[in-house]
């Protein structure tokens, strides 16, 4: 995290919208998602968070969040404050009308935007339905209108359905997170909707580089690529994390 800010730059001085997905992708997810948490109190205009799959109680019990918070505080009272604050994470956001920002994908009983302003966010994430296709659902150029998920949650969904989603709620394209590009950041459909993967060296093997998507005033883009920081400016590992192939 602190490598993404080196690259970035700081906070306040440099505005961040986080895709999710805080926990569960290292060591030091409890110091990742306090630090967040810390600048959003800090600076609520200059930092947005919405949620990610893993911003779940379920999910966090599996992939080593949850035992993350045992082994340094010696009970489970941080994890569950933190898996409370959860609940109250935006599922989306909208960048000056224009870009659309989610963790996941799309869902087949989503066609407008307002139609994600009224679910009511502040649960655990459920196993289906519209919140949990924002957070679990994949692009996939095999696909023709919408498909299965090999997760077992959200669904795949082509250049079609993303099209259409686009051009009902004029906007320039999706940004979303959700899956391991080793480039850093990948562009599907004709430029409709790309996905960004912040986590270099993801799991300590992947070997991929991670990209920051920065956005002027006028919303031009560029994407910047970066590594995982040297081994050597980092403090030692307390224990390695499970690994998640899939979520």
């Amino acid at each position: 995290m602190k490598e993404l800010f080196r690259v970035g730059g700081d906070c306040p001085k440099t505005n961040y919208l986080f895709l999710g997905d805080f926990v569960d992708r290292g060591y030091y997810s409890v110091e990742t998602f306090l630090l967040l948490l810390a600048l959003k109190v800090r600076y609520p205009d200059r930092i947005t968070l919405i949620r990610g799959n893993h911003e779940s109680r379920q999910i966090t019990q599996v992939y080593g969040f949850y035992d993350e918070c045992l082994r340094k505080y010696g009970s489970a009272n941080v994890w569950r404050y933190c898996t409370d604050i959860f609940d109250y994470l935006s599922l989306s956001a909208l960048i000056e009308n224009k870009v659309f920002g989610v963790h996941g994908g799309l869902s087949h009983t989503i066609s407008t935007l307002d139609q994600i302003r009224i679910i009511d966010r502040k649960q655990e994430v459920p196993h289906d339905g519209p919140m949990c296709d924002l957070l679990w659902s994949d692009p996939e150029e095999s696909v023709d209108g919408w498909g299965l998920s090999p997760r077992g949650a959200g669904y795949l969904f082509g250049g079609s359905v993303v099209m259409s989603f686009n051009h009902s709620n004029n906007i320039d394209y999706i940004c979303r997170a959700h899956q391991l590009v080793m480039e850093g950041y990948k562009w599907m459909f004709n430029n409709q909707i790309v996905t960004v993967w912040s986590a270099p060296n993801y799991c300590y093997r992947c070997g991929n580089v991670a990209a920051i998507l920065e956005l002027d005033e006028n919303l031009n883009k560029q994407f910047r690529v970066f590594d995982a920081a040297p081994q050597e400016s980092r403090a030692a590992p307390a224990k390695k994390p499970a690994p998640d192939y899939f979520l």
